[in-house]
């Protein structure tokens, strides 16, 4: 008896239709994310069952690590070169167009403002080697954050002002920070914390 031939049938699975859905995904994750800010040291916030989330946009965040430095970062470009050219003035400083320019993009700054020409000078890796070891001031004789935060506000009238600080930061660093708002009647201002699940009794 005849042997019955089984037609051969392609192993091959086109897989234009995947690669299609995989372009998609990669789009879309691609411009509805949004990407954290470089910051320069590394802040565990403590835990809340609070979930308001704070807007996007027009931001001033005050960062203040475990050992009390200060730092600060603005969400916009044009309100940072304000502040800056504001902060010179009070203190008789002239910066040049690329010294703007470089302070524009810096995700977060925070070095006194006598250092900030030499900071600005600097390549990005060393800037962020070493902003770690300085700080805004905050002290009564020189207290510089006052002064971003008040120039920020005259910069840019929506900003909200969002304190992140570590769960082991002295309290008297945060009482600090708050009397400098107060003195400037901020107010409102919203503390970044990290989510925490509510124990039920």
């Amino acid at each position: 008896m005849a042997k019955v031939k089984v037609p051969r049938k392609s192993t091959r699975i086109d897989m234009t239709a995947m690669s299609d859905v995989t372009v998609l995904l990669l789009t879309f994750f691609m411009l509805t994310s949004t990407f954290v800010k470089k910051e320069p040291v590394q802040v565990n916030t403590p835990g809340s069952v609070s979930e308001i989330k704070i807007p996007e946009s027009n931001i001033m965040q005050i960062l203040i690590d475990p050992t009390g430095k200060v730092f600060m970062s603005l969400d916009k470009q044009p309100d940072m070169v304000k502040v800056l050219e504001a902060m010179g003035t009070d203190y008789g400083i002239e910066f040049t167009k690329e010294e703007k320019d470089k302070f524009k993009i810096l995700p977060t700054f925070g070095v006194p403002i006598k250092y900030m020409k030499t900071f600005l000078s600097l390549k990005t890796e060393e800037q962020d080697k070493i902003l770690k070891n300085y700080g805004i001031p905050t002290d009564s004789t020189d207290n510089q954050l006052k002064l971003w935060v008040k120039h920020a506000r005259e910069a840019n009238p929506d900003l909200r002002i969002a304190i992140k600080a570590d769960q082991n930061t002295p309290y008297r660093v945060i009482k600090n920070v708050m009397t400098s708002l107060q003195e400037l009647r901020e107010n409102r201002y919203n503390l970044i914390t990290s989510l925490k699940r509510e124990e039920s009794n």
